[in-house]
């Protein structure tokens, strides 16, 4: 559903919206596409248990979602936003430049990204320095020299990769799975090769720059925020892989294969061990302004971290989500129930 972000670019635009707007008695949600089918199995359930109006939830991607949730308070703007991150410090500075001062943080779980491929084809094998030489936009060449990256096949990378033209579809830049990612996969590969290792020794900034950036020569495509849509292009096209959340991998099981990373096939068990070296923990924030302004956010909270959905035998267990240990949940749903408000302080602590 599209129309409450263009609500809110209305409005962000200073253009006249209907009065409606200056109050609701449903709950708003943006944010996160790893999120959204997690939000929304929350959201029916929700619907269906109570005499509260099922929430509206829009896939906006993590960033897009915070950027609209910190615009502001009031009617016009979401009141929960689902992150595939952590609320970064610019993000909090936003808000709380915009007003937005009391923001709960809750945590839901673990999930973990996955690079997969159409079943029709053999299943890869990686390290996350192979996925950093085949994804980088500059590469260290065999004097350390760092080159614009000229690798076209895995095999080039690895001769023990398949002789197939690189090409990976994953997430835009606003995409919290995209953070993700070029923080645990392309940061991991970069500190294993020796002169970015060093590198970030001498400056950290600038391996950051290195170690984030993303080709762009068309190795790298970006296939939107819609998850499904990249699984849906892996089956037309067998010899591309792609990038997601675990648990789309598990919803379409029948189609598509995870690729080992480091060794370790991205499963339940080993993303819950951490054994599976690419995973992250998932979030939703709450504007604490909009509750009990907008009926049922405090019943929506106490829904989505009940363990009945993300306990170890929760509904949201069916969809993908890794549950967070038995004391975590339960502290988790303690702050939220008391509306412990996120500080930068909690940031810099992690």
């Amino acid at each position: 559903m599209r129309t409450f972000g263009i609500l809110a670019l209305a409005l962000a635009l200073g253009l006249p919206v209907q009065a409606g707007a200056q109050g609701r008695d449903q709950i708003r949600i943006v944010g996160s596409s790893t999120v959204f089918p997690f939000a929304t199995a929350v959201a029916e359930q929700f619907g269906k248990t109570t005499d509260f109006k099922t929430p509206v939830i829009e896939s906006t991607g993590s960033g897009g979602g915070l950027k609209l949730f910190c615009a502001g308070v009031g009617m016009q703007h979401p009141d929960v936003t689902n992150s595939s991150r952590r609320i970064k410090a610019s993000e909090i500075e936003l808000c709380n430049s915009n007003g937005v001062l009391d923001i709960v943080e809750v945590k839901i779980g673990f999930d973990g990204i996955v690079i997969a491929n159409s079943k029709a084809t053999g299943r890869y094998s990686l390290t996350k320095e192979q996925v950093f030489r085949a994804l980088a936009k500059d590469v260290p060449n065999a004097a350390g020299k760092l080159v614009p990256n000229g690798y076209t096949t895995w095999s080039e990378i690895d001769a023990s990769l398949p002789n197939t033209r690189i090409e990976v579809l994953g997430p835009p830049p606003t995409s919290g799975t995209r953070d993700a990612f070029v923080e645990l996969a392309m940061e991991g590969g970069a500190k294993a090769i020796p002169s970015l290792k060093a590198l970030r020794k001498q400056d950290k900034k600038a391996f950051k720059a290195v170690a984030h950036a993303i080709r762009e020569d068309g190795a790298y495509v970006e296939a939107g925020e819609n998850d499904n849509l990249i699984v849906q292009k892996l089956e037309a096209n067998p010899k591309a892989l792609g990038i997601f959340g675990f648990s789309f991998l598990q919803q379409n099981a029948d189609k598509i294969q995870g690729s080992l990373v480091g060794g370790s096939k991205p499963t339940f068990e080993n993303i819950a061990s951490g054994e599976y070296g690419i995973s992250r923990s998932l979030y939703f924030y709450v504007k604490a302004a909009h509750i009990d302004r907008v009926p049922g956010i405090r019943e929506y909270v106490g829904e989505f971290t009940s363990d009945r959905a993300v306990g170890p035998d929760g509904y949201l267990g069916d969809k993908g989500l890794i549950p967070l240990p038995d004391s975590d949940r339960a502290a988790v749903r303690d702050a939220a129930e008391n509306l412990v408000s996120i500080q930068l302080a909690d940031l810099a602590a992690n």
